[in-house]
């Protein structure tokens, strides 16, 4: 581990840090992962350009066809999306508002109107937002948050699913959410958990490690303690998903054996440019592979989970009434 003063962590500014291990993108660009001695980030080093965030946000990371993925994967998804929908439902215990950032489809916030909620969301132009507009009911703005787009205590609940570690400015919109969330309203976020065994055990090949879309994590401890500075408490840590941690497993597994990161999951997303390399039997077996593998691996993630060590983490966080 060598320590680095070049590079500037992405959450706190601080050019202290330590230099952990390389990783490669889908477009061939090589990177590090360092950790900040003042804040305890995890950061992908050095910082991506504006041309090479814009590049990795392309058509290819919306997926080229009507939706993201396939119809098949789409519809597993929309499952997904709406057990998020009945489990934020319990905790706010009657309709409000809901504003979603990063709301990708909609479709998220299309199952929490259905449960007689008003809907808002917040996407960056591209695929995703195009989809979102045809969502009934929901208020969407194209862009980026911003300190003027809402009102304080406008929300009773702010949700950002695997959103957290793409932002360019975390701590400006931390700042913006502990002010326009109800005082008692609830915050819900899920990430890469940087301290998970498939973290650990892969680094530069983990698949939820992402570069240069994943631009920091936090361990779920020094995460916790980053957000009491916020007014946000945690009142629930979950650590297993079907929906994000057994494909965790699996693509990293295949990084390791193939040429090139992701190749699975960008054939899953009809990306034909990124895996004309490879062949329709080599694809075939991978797709097999994976469906095969499928039960081994919700069961490692069962084992991860009891032991808090998920590829991926879901807090739901309450904002102090005080605050």
């Amino acid at each position: 581990v060598e320590s680095g003063s070049a590079s500037i962590c992405i959450y706190c500014k601080s050019t202290e840090s330590s230099r952990l291990y390389a990783t490669r993108d889908v477009f061939g660009d090589d990177w590090m992962i360092h950790r900040c001695h003042t804040c305890s980030a995890w950061f992908l080093c050095p910082t991506p350009t504006s041309k090479q965030i814009t590049n990795a946000y392309s058509c290819e990371y919306y997926g080229e066809g009507q939706e993201k993925f396939n119809g098949g994967v789409e519809r597993i998804l929309d499952h997904f999306r709406k057990q998020r929908a009945v489990r934020l439902n319990h905790y706010m215990k009657k309709p409000g508002k809901v504003l979603d950032l990063g709301c990708g489809n909609g479709r998220f916030l299309s199952f929490m109107g259905q449960l007689g909620h008003k809907i808002y969301g917040v996407e960056m132009a591209g695929g995703s937002a195009e989809r979102a507009q045809r969502v009934s009911g929901l208020s969407l703005k194209v862009g980026s948050l911003e300190p003027e787009d809402f009102a304080p205590g406008t929300f009773d609940a702010i949700t950002l699913y695997h959103v957290f570690e793409h932002l360019v400015e975390p701590a400006k919109y931390l700042e913006i959410i502990s002010r326009i969330i109800k005082p008692g309203g609830h915050v819900v976020m899920a990430f890469p958990n940087i301290d998970s065994f498939q973290s650990r055990l892969f680094k530069g090949d983990w698949f939820h490690l992402d570069p240069p879309r994943h631009l920091f994590f936090f361990s779920p401890k020094d995460f916790v303690h980053h957000m009491t500075g916020y007014g946000l408490s945690k009142i629930r840590e979950k650590h297993f998903t079907l929906e994000y941690n057994p494909y965790g497993w699996q693509q990293s597994i295949l990084n390791k054996v193939c040429r090139k990161r992701d190749v699975l999951y960008e054939h899953l997303k009809s990306n034909k440019t990124y895996v004309k390399d490879y062949s329709s039997l080599n694809l075939g077996l991978q797709s097999l592979w994976s469906k095969l593998s499928i039960p081994f691996f919700v069961g490692l993630d069962v084992f991860d989970s009891i032991l808090r060590k998920g590829g991926t983490v879901e807090f739901i966080l309450q904002k102090e009434v005080n605050c």
